[in-house]
């Protein structure tokens, strides 16, 4: 420490001889739990500590990666300010530190001479591993740890041990898990001075310098031309938002199925999910208040499904908090090993809102401008990427919602993305999102459209969700040519749709013939981990899908007719290998409809006594 430091709202002289004196000097270190509200671990650091330091570390090459987008940096920026004003109150400052955790840390510990580190417990399995590594070079020099469960309702491994060491593999399972189980611990109460009861923070004169929280300039980001936020990082932002969401007592009285609605597109100033996915609000918090509200309105225990947003949060935590190959087809044992294909120009066209669909185009320009969207929104992007229109791999559209979407964090966003292209949790794949009809019945008038979409403002109502339909005058007169000024259609949905329900049903049909046994094609098949319903299990019969060339043939087969080969068309745009032009926005060079590209599907004998089991409706945002 330097001969300059002093301590918020203490003389000097002691704060120096504060810090000089044995016991207990205490580095908090905050990551996803960006408040002071339900925060064990850090009440548990600040327990007769006589320093204590809050800390926060941003690695150099995450800050610099493509990967995550502006307004993502900028809640978490605004997240970190608002922590650190709350700190303030206190009489303590957030240190926010540039580094690798495993050279910072201990930097830091010799520096401040640091007895004791705490942490919310993450239960990711990178996040354990960083965990587990930090721990052992705090062991080596004599360091305390303590650790303590408060980003999820439950300590996921004892939903595990409960299960037979397997984590639960569909929704209704996990429900019966968790109801057999005590109630998750009730919230903790905030930080207050009280608390702190002579434990002092060590702040040096340069601390804004050396410790404050960068703006996104310093972290390198361009930010002129960038819009205002429409989400607002921070605690307290989070806690007023609870307040009001929970104002809505009607809601709650009478809760069911959220049914979607043009306004309900639109961000809610009572939305919850990115403050939720950056610890700024405790899921306890939230499933208690919740639940004391329902019973004073209703006098009665409220049902799992009035927590349903919670509870499916902790369910894909729980789904992959073993499992460090979550996020990717390869190697992930729960996984269907589907054959996508790789096309980076449809992929770029997709991310940047180039479809030639407005509904889909609105959705995923709403996405790029604000960083959120409805989670019904969600699955119609989702089903479009994958196994609807573009057979491109869940793997590409997952990486673009974790560039840009501020709830989206690792183990919720790969578990969606696996569910909504039916390659795992969920097997109802002949029910297809319609990017017209489904958007129509969305937003009827196209007011949503129309909004996110300016080129589209004049077309009339009846041909706003299939413009290329509008007559060339009505184009013309709307100041709208499709082709010029928006583009086509980069693939027609009643084609491609078809064809790719039949490459998924081959799919499932391969996965069938499999035997949870394995004694049919494969004699070494794993064996199946929940045996729910008769529904085929992925990870019983996934460890030799990809040893079948049938899945999809490109050669005729000669049992179909000329007619039907040419019904069976799917268009494809021309590769390129710039993965970065996904990343931003590109502009339609041509109106010219891209080339036709036949691709034979081989019939298949369905095998009609496989049973899809559906999971129930998740509100993952």
């Amino acid at each position: 420490m330097s001969s300059s430091a002093t301590v918020r709202g203490a003389p000097p002289a002691p704060a120096r001889m504060a810090e000089q004196r044995p016991g207990k000097h205490t580095v908090h270190w905050f990551r996803k739990g960006l408040r002071l509200h339900d925060n064990p671990a850090l009440r548990e650091g600040l327990n007769g500590a006589v320093t204590l330091r809050c800390v926060f570390i941003i690695d150099p090459w995450f800050a610099s990666s493509f990967n995550v987008g502006i307004n993502k940096w900028r809640f978490l920026l605004q997240c970190l300010g608002d922590l650190d004003s709350s700190l303030k109150k206190l009489n303590s400052r957030l240190f926010v530190v540039r580094g690798q955790p495993a050279d910072a840390l201990p930097k830091l510990f010799r520096e401040w001479g640091t007895t004791v580190l705490t942490f919310e417990e993450d239960p990711e399995p990178y996040g354990r591993v960083r965990d587990h590594n930090i721990m052992s070079k705090c062991r080596e020099v004599g360091i305390t740890v303590m650790s303590r469960v408060s980003h999820t309702l439950f300590k996921l491994d004892k939903i595990i041990e409960r299960n037979g060491g397997k984590a639960p593999l569909t929704y209704h399972q996990f429900q019966a898990l968790i109801a057999s189980m005590p109630p998750p611990p009730a919230a903790e109460a905030t930080i207050t001075p009280q608390l702190f009861n002579g434990t002092v923070t060590p702040v040096a004169d340069d601390h804004d310098e050396r410790f404050g929280v960068p703006t996104l300039e310093e972290l390198g980001f361009e930010t002129e031309g960038l819009k205002p936020p429409v989400w607002v990082g921070g605690e307290s932002e989070a806690l007023a938002r609870l307040e009001r969401h929970l104002e809505r007592k009607a809601w709650v009285a009478s809760f069911g199925r959220p049914k979607m609605t043009p306004q309900s597109l639109l961000a809610s100033q009572t939305g919850l999910s990115p403050y939720l996915r950056f610890g700024c609000l405790s899921t306890r918090l939230f499933y208690y208040q919740l639940t004391e509200l329902y019973k004073r309105i209703k006098q009665v225990r409220p049902p799992l499904s009035l927590h349903g947003q919670i509870l499916w949060r902790e369910f894909f935590y729980c789904a992959a908090t073993r499992n460090p190959n979550f996020d990717r087809m390869e190697g992930n044992p729960i996984c269907v090993q589907i054959p996508w294909e790789k096309n980076q120009d449809a992929l770029a066209k997709w991310a940047n809102g180039q479809t030639g669909y407005p509904w889909i185009d609105a959705i995923m320009i709403q996405l790029r401008d604000e960083g959120w969207i409805h989670h019904l929104a969600r699955h119609a992007v989702a089903c479009f990427l994958t196994r609807g229109d573009l057979w491109i791999s869940w793997e590409e559209g997952m990486k673009v919602f974790d560039e840009l979407l501020l709830d989206a964090d690792w183990s919720v966003n790969a578990g969606m993305w696996m569910w909504l292209s039916c390659s795992s949790f969920f097997q109802q794949f002949f029910h297809c999102y319609c990017p017209v009809r489904f958007g129509r019945k969305s937003d009827p008038n196209g007011d949503f459209i129309r909004k996110y979409i300016p080129a589209l403002k004049k077309i009339p109502t009846q041909y706003i969700h299939e413009p290329w339909l509008a007559p060339e005058a009505v184009q013309i007169a709307a100041s709208c040519v499709v082709g010029r000024d928006y583009p086509l259609p980069m693939v027609d949905h009643t084609k491609a749709s078809k064809i790719n329900i039949e490459r998924i049903k081959q799919v499932y049909a391969q996965l069938a013939k499999y035997s949870p046994h394995g004694n049919v094609l494969n004699p070494n098949s794993v064996q199946r981990p929940n045996a729910v319903l008769s529904s085929p299990s992925p990870s019983s019969i996934i460890a030799s899908i990809n040893q079948s060339n049938y899945l999809c043939s490109k050669s005729p087969d000669p049992s179909l007719n000329s007619q039907t080969q040419q019904e069976k068309t799917y268009k494809e745009i021309p590769n390129y290998n710039d993965r970065n032009r996904a990343l931003r926005p590109q502009k339609v060079k041509s109106s010219k409809p891209p080339p036709f590209k036949e691709i034979v599907i081989v019939p298949i004998v369905q095998n009609n006594n496989v049973n899809h089991e559906s999971v129930a409706d998740g509100r993952t945002q």
